[in-house]
């Protein structure tokens, strides 16, 4: 397997596709901006790979990987305004409010929310074990993981104790939330969509939810880490935010050896969860994305 090839493969499936939403001027205009405006696309790339591992085709994960992807962006847009983190630049581009101003982006992030859940629950496939069972199974992971159970719950309890100072354990529960939520939702919508080709192998389901888990607590601690060490230009946005917004972060509690420490833990978790799992395809490239995020520079 060529691990570098199939992620650009992946990528440059969710690009086209999501280049087909919003092409209109005003809101859409906004919300094409922040929506396309780059990233890794990790979420989409996650859920058409596990379709993949569970015995379906990449293309069956596609309208809900590009879903998460939408509600993703939605959080980044409100998470820059000057109401929370009042962030400039994101991936290297001024940040939706500074561009369009906070009423529109506010905006952009409500409707690319509700186009989360249209693009979920408007999803074609060969869905023989049930097709409106999928998408509503989907629909349902999706909206748990974006509510107050997870990204929402997560933020409010960030921004609660913003300038507070937190103990790992209660950074861990927030950032479970924060990044956790929405890497599950697309795991195991990812096993959802494979239901073309056969009922739901629970251990299947149950290994998305524990992979994506540790694999989430691993990217933001990585992400911790980047903050302090990492480039301007390629991690797009400034070096040192958390520390100048006084931000309780791994880094601040363990120190960066320590961090780096728990990112191979939970790697090796991760990749111990779809280990236990009986997969019909190949878990091969989950297993080399999640080696890869742990030393990503961006």
């Amino acid at each position: 397997m060529d691990f570098a090839k199939e992620m650009e493969t992946a990528r440059r499936i969710v690009e086209d596709y999501l280049g087909r939403f919003f092409a209109g001027e005003g809101l859409e205009e906004a919300m094409r901006y922040s929506l396309l405006a780059g990233g890794k696309r990790i979420r989409p790339i996650l859920a058409m790979k596990f379709c993949q591992a569970a015995g379906g085709s990449m293309e069956e994960a596609l309208d809900f990987g590009c879903a998460v992807e939408m509600l993703h962006t939605y959080s980044l847009i409100h998470d820059d305004l000057p109401c929370m983190d009042n962030d400039a630049l994101r991936r290297g581009k001024p940040t939706n409010h500074k561009v369009f101003g906070e009423c529109t982006a506010t905006l952009a992030g409500d409707a690319l929310q509700a186009a989360a859940f249209q693009t979920a629950l408007s999803a074609k496939g060969p869905w023989r074990h049930g097709g409106e069972l999928c998408k509503v199974m989907a629909a349902k992971i999706l909206a748990e993981a974006a509510g107050f159970h997870g990204m929402c719950g997560g933020q409010y309890w960030d921004t609660l104790g913003d300038g507070q100072p937190h103990t790992e354990r209660e950074l861990t529960a927030i950032n479970d939330k924060k990044t956790g939520a929405l890497l599950r939702a697309a795991c195991m919508m990812g096993v959802a969509a494979s239901m073309g080709h056969r009922e739901v192998e629970e251990t299947c389901m149950d290994a998305a939810r524990e992979y994506a888990t540790n694999l989430g607590l691993a990217f933001q601690i990585r992400d911790d880490m980047l903050d302090v060490i990492g480039d301007a230009g390629e991690f797009g946005k400034p070096i040192g935010s958390d520390a100048s917004n006084e931000k309780t972060t791994y880094v601040t509690l363990l120190g960066l050896e320590a961090c780096e420490a728990r990112v191979l833990e939970y790697t090796a978790r991760a990749k111990e969860a779809l280990r236990a799992a009986v997969w019909p395809g190949s878990a091969e490239f989950l297993e080399s994305l999640a080696d890869s995020l742990a030393v990503r520079t961006v």
